[in-house]
């Protein structure tokens, strides 16, 4: 269990911020301005829609915090070296919700067609999980990209 003292949490706001910015990239929300938010990108890209980030625990040890790539598998949740490594589970992860103290998160797994045409390096998977944001005591944001299938 993690005891922060009350107040305002830092990762909280990063998370927060990076939520906004990927919503406000989706396609979906409407916005077709010159001023349109994006994380990235530009005229000769896909814009980016993703902002992957690293969760680094309070009892990690350095290591960070994996989940499943697929909901059918329960026994790769770990925060061991053996799960950064499996094909069956993931460090790198979406920010979908924020809500109080819980975000929700969607697994991204490495894209094994990753090559010098297609720029995406992750896919987002069917696996969701929800975490107490107060148990980060760190947040690693790797490159904006473009994820397929969120």
């Amino acid at each position: 269990m993690c005891h922060k003292p009350s107040g305002e949490n830092p990762i909280a706001e990063i998370l927060s911020i990076i939520n906004i910015l990927q919503r406000n990239a989706s396609p979906e929300n409407g916005i077709d301005s010159c001023d349109k938010p994006s994380l990235g990108g530009g005229n000769s890209c896909l814009v980016c829609n993703t902002r992957p980030v690293m969760i680094y625990t309070c009892s990690s040890n350095g290591v960070p915090f994996s989940m499943p790539t697929s909901k059918d598998l329960i026994n790769s949740c770990s925060t061991s070296e053996e799960a950064i490594i499996s094909p069956d589970s993931s460090s790198v992860f979406r920010v979908e919700k924020i809500e109080g103290k819980c975000a929700t998160f969607r697994v991204l797994m490495p894209n094994p067609n990753f090559n010098s045409k297609n720029r995406n390096p992750f896919i987002g998977t069917n696996s969701f999980f929800t975490f107490n944001i107060d148990c980060a005591c760190a947040v690693r944001c790797l490159s904006d990209c473009y994820v397929d299938c969120i």
